[in-house]
């Protein structure tokens, strides 16, 4: 059976990570395994660490970057789709079942569209909020939001203090408002097409316009 779900869907900044965890049952994950939210972040990575060296556990992780995430022609439902369907393809084997993480008002839909995008014949079922109540998808959930706290954590490296990437977070609109009033352009790691950064962009050129 596998669980599949996606971290960093909704955030202003960097990318967003898939991933999908095969397991031949349940009982091999650890008991406390569930919804990555709910779960400390050192925690997490411990978990994470643990199913990556249990061998009965197959791992898959796809990434999503700001480009893809900006072009014109996609959409986030359908770029969550693929993220699945990639991460899943890395550990799925013929026949094989399991459940998504619906990404889609309309979780039967979206479960046929993980599923047509795989390579191999599987079925595919999608919850909302499966991550909470299946523990293979809440798997899935702790090594993807580990997958995105680790690629926040290289931003903050490179960039300084960017927060957690959110729109709702202070810290990350101040480092947007920052980075633009310093540079005049919005960081690589931004979306630019979120309405945070294009607010940012719009606020920079006010104030230069105040200048004249």
């Amino acid at each position: 059976m596998f669980g599949v779900d996606e971290a960093g869907k909704g955030p202003a900044l960097g990318s967003m990570f898939a991933a999908a965890v095969a397991v031949p049952e349940e009982s091999v994950l650890p008991d406390d395994m569930g919804d990555s939210k709910g779960i400390a972040p050192a925690r997490r990575r411990e978990l994470a660490d643990r199913l990556r060296a249990d061998d009965r556990v197959r791992v898959g992780v796809a990434e999503v970057p700001t480009d893809r995430i900006d072009d014109p022609g996609t959409d986030m439902n359908g770029l969550t789709v693929a993220a699945q369907a990639e991460a899943l393809g890395r550990v799925v084997r013929e026949g094989e079942s399991g459940m998504v993480d619906a990404g889609d008002v309309n979780a039967d839909r979206f479960g046929r569209r993980v599923a047509d995008r795989v390579s191999v014949d599987v079925t595919v079922r999608a919850e909302h909020g499966a991550d909470e109540s299946h523990p293979v998808v809440g798997a899935a959930s702790v090594v993807a939001k580990v997958e995105r706290d680790a690629h926040v954590a290289e931003l903050a490296e490179e960039y300084g203090d960017v927060g957690s990437g959110y729109p709702s977070d202070p810290a990350t609109r101040e480092f947007i408002r920052e980075y633009v009033r310093d540079h005049g352009d919005l960081p690589d790691c931004a979306r630019t097409s979120w309405s945070t950064c294009e607010d940012a962009l719009a606020a920079a050129d006010q104030s230069a316009l105040g200048d004249f």
